[in-house]
């Protein structure tokens, strides 16, 4: 039988044991036994789950699993065997094998029974079935949900929901045996070496909400490069995170010809602002496809007037769309219910960093005529930079004026993230460090774009980025036993919120630091207290606030990681060197724990004391910027900048490499492949670019 119906009330599940495969939006979620207990495992398409029990029993006992694992994205296989079936003494002579993927549209499954006794095994394998159509942030939310009644078939079983969504659940053979409750069972006779199959497949038959994302066709927008390296861990990290990617890609509902990436799984297949902007920004080396359509579905959606009740305003890139209300009850990173309109804009840096990913995108070679239709968004997003977002210092601030929508609205936005050394929150309206950086770096890379499109307005935007650094200076800047550091952020009063954060990486490369303030940064970047062995934690080990299992105070991410080995790698000296080579370690260090599937986040506890990373129980994976961060470690090692409008690729290597040998196959620039090999010293060899491409080697 099923076990429980529900997660007990606000209990966020637990993911860290579960094997998690995907093809957007369609996903399996389920413990390394492929059973379905509930508790936040299923079988889901979009933001509902189609399946919320599965259990297959043999005589009326589950078998004793032995394995669960991926293969890739979309596939996975459970093992297990049916003890006290069979002639074999201790060894197992029935295995149950259990073959599992999904699709854009279904989960499909396929279920061996197969024996090795010397003589026959009669068996009876049973099924259990049930469906509760339950929304994907109510299971988020450990709320308790309720099993709709089946109509039970031999061939099929289907629920419908109150609202007239319909889940169909197919199975062959048929069954010979079924109850109301969506039971089912087979009689089986095997010999020796014979196998049994059922095969079952489940899709969502009608859905009455419009789709806000559908699945990909087979002309995808990423192009899948190959990778070998001496370090293995580099070789699997980059294998599994490719397959990742595909699995979280999407196309836009409004326009199926823009692909983007959904944020992660389980809990965030949709479009975010700031996951997927940074996940394509980190994907260029990939193509200019992905940073295109991701460009495009945001503008779409880009903010046209003032509405308090979802925080738009016009100009603003949003942060999450969904197909109804999200109505989160109360968890360990939220004191109070959150609910969130569907189309929700309190973000306060996704704007920033999509005048960012249009420059980069430029840059690597996103076509000319692309850009030029996504210059009404730029100049709508730096009106919201100019006319909205600055407070009365100068600042882009955030506040939630709504009483339930996020309390903090910068990447860390859990209700603890900014804090002052001692332990007490800063309160709203809040100015984050990195979001004055990603503000500067906008307003500088808008103006390259003004004049290279000839559009007026270029020295405007440098000299508010200038006056932006100015004030930046003089208000951020703090000062402990260690030296000088930025704070993270300026509470409501003006106050530095003093706490040393990750938050520091962010400001590298965004022109926002002077040297001596770079290599400030650097040297906090490096120190013990930040970098535990497996990535940068988000909190330092000395604060008081410091967990290294909290969400956003003390462990590790490893997207906010690859965004500071990015600004390590563009940092001068040999400290950032030291830095960015002492991160790239950290995490390959951590993927094998994870089977080179990184997740959204991990235990900040030190390498040198735990020998491997420890799991953050209800992080999601796969993530999509955890994935693409593999692609900066590989940008960082050759040290990769494109300059397409220059006709320019400059490639500044590692030396020595810190992964040894490395040939890369499958880059784009323009859409056009470039293959390179790195020496364990780190000389460059480029195998294939080009001809038009100028390669300029440091």
């Amino acid at each position: 039988m099923i076990a429980g119906n529900g997660s007990p009330a606000g209990q966020r599940p637990y993911l860290h044991k579960m094997v998690v495969i995907v093809q957007a939006p369609v996903m399996a979620v389920s413990p390394v036994d492929g059973q379905l207990p509930d508790l936040g495992s299923g079988w889901y398409a979009g933001d509902r789950r189609m399946l919320s029990g599965l259990v297959v029993t043999i005589d009326g006992a589950e078998p004793v699993p032995l394995v669960g694992h991926l293969d890739g994205a979309t596939r996975a296989r459970f093992v297990g065997t049916a003890p006290g079936l069979g002639d074999g003494g201790a060894d197992p002579t029935v295995v149950v094998q259990r073959d599992r993927s999904v699709t854009g549209t279904a989960v499909r499954e396929v279920l061996t029974v197969a024996s090795y006794a010397h003589e026959p095994v009669r068996c009876t394998v049973g099924v259990a079935l049930a469906c509760d159509l339950a929304r994907t942030y109510d299971v988020m939310s450990g709320r308790p949900t309720a099993a709709l009644a089946p109509d039970v078939q031999p061939t099929a079983t289907r629920w419908r929901g109150a609202d007239g969504a319909t889940v169909l659940a197919v199975y062959s053979p048929a069954a010979e045996r079924t109850t109301p409750e969506g039971a089912l069972s087979w009689t089986v006779a095997l010999p020796r070496h014979e196998i049994w199959q059922l095969a079952l497949e489940v899709t969502m038959v009608e859905d009455p909400l419009p789709a806000v994302v559908v699945p990909v066709p087979d002309d995808r927008a990423l192009f899948i490069p190959t990778v070998r390296s001496d370090d293995h861990r580099l070789t699997e990290l980059i294998t599994q995170s490719m397959s990742d990617l595909g699995g979280l890609l999407v196309a836009d509902a409004e326009d199926a010809h823009d692909q983007v990436l959904v944020a992660g799984a389980p809990w965030f297949l949709t479009l975010f602002g700031r996951d997927s902007l940074w996940a394509a920004r980190m994907a260029l080396p990939l193509g200019t496809r992905l940073a295109g359509g991701t460009l495009r579905a945001l503008a779409r959606r880009q903010g046209v007037r003032i509405d308090a009740a979802a925080e738009e305003q016009p100009g603003k890139i949003l942060h999450e769309l969904r197909r109804r209300t999200v109505d989160l009850a109360p968890s360990g990173h939220s004191r109070r219910a959150v609910v969130l309109p569907p189309v929700y804009y309190g973000s306060v840096d996704a704007t920033s960093l999509w005048i960012t990913l249009l420059h980069d995108a430029w840059r690597w070679g996103l076509p000319p005529d692309e850009v030029e239709a996504l210059m009404p968004a730029l100049h709508g997003a730096l009106g919201w930079l100019r006319d909205h977002a600055l407070g009365p210092d100068g600042f882009i601030r955030y506040a939630d004026t709504t009483g339930h929508g996020l309390v903090n609205q910068g990447w860390k936005d859990s209700e603890d993230a900014v804090q002052f050394s001692d332990g007490t929150l800063a309160a709203p309206p809040i100015a984050l460090c990195e979001v004055q950086a990603y503000a500067h770096a906008a307003a500088c890379q808008a103006a390259a774009l003004l004049d290279a499109f000839e559009r007026p307005g270029g020295q405007f935007w440098r000299a508010w980025a200038a006056e932006l650094r100015s004030r930046f200076r003089d208000a951020f800047w703090v000062e402990d036993v260690s030296g000088r550091y930025p704070a993270m952020a300026l509470d409501r009063h003006g106050r530095p919120a003093d706490t040393v954060t990750s938050n520091l990486g962010h400001l590298l490369g965004t022109g926002l630091l002077d040297p001596e303030e770079t290599a400030a940064v650097v040297r906090r970047l490096a120190g013990s207290d930040l970098d535990s062995g497996f990535g940068l934690r988000t909190m330092s080990a000395r604060e008081a606030g410091y967990n290294p299992l909290s969400y956003h105070c003390g462990s590790v991410w490893p997207h906010d990681t690859a965004i500071a080995i990015a600004g390590l790698a563009a940092s001068p000296g040999s400290d950032a060197a030291a830095a960015t080579r002492s991160l790239i370690n950290g995490l390959l260090a951590a993927a094998p724990a994870f089977a080179g599937r990184l997740p959204e986040l991990y235990g900040g506890q030190p390498a040198r004391t735990e020998g491997r990373p420890v799991p953050y129980p209800s992080s999601c994976r796969p993530q999509a910027w955890s994935a693409a961060a593999s692609m900066v470690i590989v940008a960082a090692i050759l040290g990769l900048a494109a300059d397409v409008p220059a006709a320019l690729l400059r490639i500044r290597p590692m030396r020595p490499s810190p992964v040894g040998e490395l040939t890369i196959h499958g880059l784009r620039v323009a859409g056009e492949p470039v293959d390179v090999h790195l020496t364990a010293g780190g000389d460059v060899e480029v195998i294939a670019a080009p001809a038009w491409l100028t390669i300029q080697l440091d």
